[in-house]
């Protein structure tokens, strides 16, 4: 490995691990509250569980701003012009306002109907469609979460909106511990106390994640105000469009995507709403279990998009380059090593989650299932990281709007509603969507059109 290549790698696991430890971190205390919402039994698992895709389809749709953003600012960066960086902030903030506002209004007004449209069984439909409207109570404060965290690692600064998110998750935790269950005595180093407690249950849970998504919002806010590079201070917030249009050409086909994928989600879990509160229970649980092992990939993306964003500010062709290539053995590798400890570890974690045998053997036999895809994924997540960095978004739109309506939907709806199979086939047309993904990416790479530098060898 060259001298360069080192120095390379170094930039890349800077970048990289306090993303990884951040959505660590997010993982954990997912997993932490579905076990307290789980010890409430399956139905208040079903209930949380069932909106969860519908909060995929809102974040992910906010988050697609952000991608815009990074793009930009990434390229300016690297470009060292310091004030198109700033000035792209303060539009950023304005997208936060508009953003935070809409999606507000529109989440509040439907949260009765959402679990309706989800087939949520009516017997929880109810608590379903309170848990929905607390936790968009705060949606201001969580697009400025989204889009302000994307931002400051566009401008290389992972730490930030790592510290803050750990400090998230554990306001999160320690709400639930404390929202979620009864006053009841507790026994620690051999001493009996007792705990206090609201017994508020499921919307225990929903009031503990509002609370903790507007300390985030706020203070990542703050942060960004003081920041000494991409501070809006003393910029507009008024449109300005020389900013916006390049960032919106970047950020609508991606919103798109997510928004195509996300809605993908969506009519997806309400199919395997409509097989019952085990594959509900079942399906929801493997999700959770699932992300953890994602995070060395989508931690490894963001440092792809930011690094690639860099080197095309730059015009430095040899550097995007070497990124590629050593961006993919990384990350194939790390996935390899993920898969192969979901593949082992599957039935222990859905223990965690359940006590019930027949959600853990399902559980457990999707989540085998897909640990053997992983690497195929992996390698997806970097190109189309590389090129939402360099603002190429319009590709991954199509290659993953395909996949998930023709390849999982499609075959989702005549394996489970026309020929009636259950959650295993379902997750096997979310395993061949992953692999259509491999293949499309592959080909791209192959023929250099992630890469808008491929002609260049140097500045």
């Amino acid at each position: 490995m060259k001298k360069r290549d080192f120095g390379m790698m170094g930039v890349i696991m800077a970048l990289a691990w306090p993303t990884m430890l951040e959505q660590l971190m997010q993982t954990a205390v997912q997993y932490i509250d579905t076990a307290m919402v789980g010890s409430l039994g399956t139905q208040a698992t079903a209930a949380v569980g069932a909106t969860s895709t519908v909060s995929w389809l809102i974040g992910s749709t906010v988050s697609a701003f952000g991608v815009g953003f990074l793009s930009y600012i990434a390229k300016a960066c690297g470009a060292r012009d310091r004030e198109a960086a700033r000035r792209s902030v303060s539009q950023a903030v304005l997208m936060v306002l508009v953003t935070g506002v809409a999606f507000t209004a529109i989440t509040l007004g439907l949260s009765r109907q959402v679990p309706v449209w989800m087939q949520v069984e009516e017997g929880i439909r109810d608590l379903a469609a309170r848990y929905f409207f607390i936790l968009y109570l705060p949606m201001l404060p969580r697009a400025a979460s989204m889009i302000f965290g994307t931002v400051l690692r566009a401008a290389g600064d992972t730490k930030t909106p790592m510290r803050i998110g750990v400090i998230v998750n554990l306001i999160n935790v320690a709400l639930n511990f404390l929202l979620i269950y009864p006053t009841r005595q507790m026994s620690l180093f051999g001493l009996t106390f007792t705990m206090p407690g609201a017994d508020w249950g499921v919307i225990g849970a929903a009031v503990a994640s509002a609370v903790s998504f507007i300390w985030g919002g706020v203070h990542i806010t703050v942060k960004l105000w003081k920041h000494p590079m991409v501070s809006p201070r003393g910029q507009s917030i008024r449109p300005d469009w020389t900013i916006l249009r390049p960032c919106l050409r970047v950020a609508l086909p991606n919103m798109l995507q997510r928004f195509g994928t996300s809605l993908g989600y969506v009519a997806f879990a309400a199919m395997i709403n409509s097989l019952g509160e085990v594959s509900t229970a079942a399906h929801t649980i493997a999700n959770t279990v699932e992300s953890a092992f994602y995070i060395p990939g989508y931690g490894m993306q963001t440092a792809a998009a930011t690094l690639a964003g860099n080197a095309y500010g730059a015009r430095d062709g040899k550097r995007m380059k070497a990124l590629a290539r050593m961006f993919i053995p990384i990350e194939i590798g790390l996935m390899i090593l993920s898969g192969g400890a979901l593949f082992i570890l599957a039935p222990g974690l859905v223990r965690i989650f359940s006590s019930s045998q027949p959600v853990i053997d399902l559980g457990t036999t999707v989540l085998r299932m897909v640990a053997l895809s992983e690497p195929f994924y992996g390698f997806s997540i970097i190109i189309e990281g590389m090129m939402q960095g360099v603002g190429k978004t319009r590709q991954p739109f199509i290659y993953n709007i395909l996949g998930m309506w023709a390849v999982r939907i499609v075959g989702t709806f005549i394996c489970t509603q026309l020929l009636g199979l259950g959650l295993v086939s379902a997750w096997a047309c979310m395993i061949a969507h992953n692999l259509l993904l491999f293949v499309l990416f592959l080909l791209t790479y192959l023929r250099g059109g992630w890469n808008p530098l491929r002609h260049a060898e140097s500045h």
